[in-house]
């Protein structure tokens, strides 16, 4: 027990191996414990079956500050946490540790997925730019003449000058994207079922008319059952030749067999952070396919980025602490409209 003149809220860290050593510094750590009773050293990494240690810091700790690889909340769990009051995730989605028990007990929740959103959007920003500039094509011709080339002649549709944009859900990190957009000069679509007032200079239109006018078209929805290869055959039919699909939200939204189709015919581009399967197999094109950018799940934070959504969890932790409201709280009814 902690002495009864502490008033500092008892938290526990909860997440994967090695996930705090990545996520907190010296300074995170210091500041972790002015602002709540804990030892930042003692991680939990699997709240099914607790070690002493851990199980002691369970019973006692009001606040779980949680991260990836987090032990789903069942209620089982709980029941070995009855001063729980608070989930602070330094990460972004909470579904695959917040479970109905966490609801049901009266749980409030918190996640940095604002902080997580910055990069991903900053990556799809240089990934629409990129495209325009048709980057992974010029730089692979360059690679196979090295000599002097009529780059002028070979790049008459290239540019990002005027260009329409698709923007498939307007998720945090889909408005952000508009956002980081403003200063260039493109025409944004945006397809959402949800709004119904876009931001202002972005036009809203259905997901085939965006399809069929775009010439990047970027994910940015939830992976929901509604979405499930929302970008199928008749949007990637849609899309003009020289297309660049853009998905960095998740590998199911994407129907990826018709996908590789028009990618195998060379009739559309695309840059991929995620796939269906999450690690396509080894003999997949995708890896090869002179029109496809593959990268492996990195668009989100990452090295130091990580950093971000731990100071976004401590604002939270210390909000809890002077008994503010989080300023970024997930409800129960989010989850059904969100990643």
């Amino acid at each position: 027990m902690h002495p009864t003149t502490d008033h500092r809220p008892a938290l526990l860290l909860a997440m994967g191996p090695g996930v705090d050593e990545r996520l907190l510094t010296a300074d995170h750590h210091a500041r972790l414990t002015r602002l709540a009773h804990t030892d930042p050293r003692l991680v939990a990494h699997d709240l099914t079956a607790p070690g002493p240690r851990v199980a002691a810091a369970l019973a006692e700790a009001e606040i779980l500050f949680t991260c990836w690889g987090a032990t789903p909340l069942t209620a089982e769990v709980l029941d070995r946490a009855p001063r729980l009051r608070a989930v602070v995730h330094a990460a972004g989605s909470v579904k695959h540790h917040i479970t109905d028990a966490c609801w049901e007990r009266g749980l409030r929740v918190t996640s940095a997925a604002a902080a997580n959103a910055l990069p991903v959007a900053e990556y799809t920003l240089a990934a629409i730019l990129l495209a325009g500039k048709r980057v992974l094509r010029s730089a692979q011709r360059y690679a196979e003449l090295r000599t002097d080339h009529a780059w002028l002649e070979e790049s008459t549709t290239w540019g990002n000058y005027r260009r329409t944009i698709g923007i498939v859900g307007a998720s945090r990190i889909g408005r952000r994207v508009v956002e980081l957009l403003r200063p260039f000069d493109v025409e944004i679509l945006l397809y959402d079922p949800y709004v119904t007032t876009p931001p202002p200079g972005v036009e809203l239109v259905g997901l085939d008319d965006l399809c069929a006018r775009s010439t990047v078209v970027s994910v940015h929805a939830p992976q929901l059952p509604a979405t499930y290869r929302m970008i199928g055959p008749a949007q990637l039919a849609a899309m003009p030749d020289g297309t660049t699909l853009i998905n960095t939200a998740r590998g199911s939204l994407v129907d990826e067999a018709a996908l590789l189709h028009h990618l195998v015919t060379g009739r559309l581009h695309a840059i991929l952070d995620v796939t269906d399967p999450e690690l396509p197999p080894a003999d997949s094109p995708l890896y090869t396919l002179p029109n496809v950018l593959l990268t492996p799940h990195v668009a989100g934070s990452l090295g130091n980025e990580l950093h971000r959504m731990a100071d976004q969890a401590l604002e939270e932790v210390a909000r809890y602490g002077r008994g503010e409201p989080f300023a970024e709280e997930v409800r129960a009814s989010d989850l059904q409209r969100s990643a």
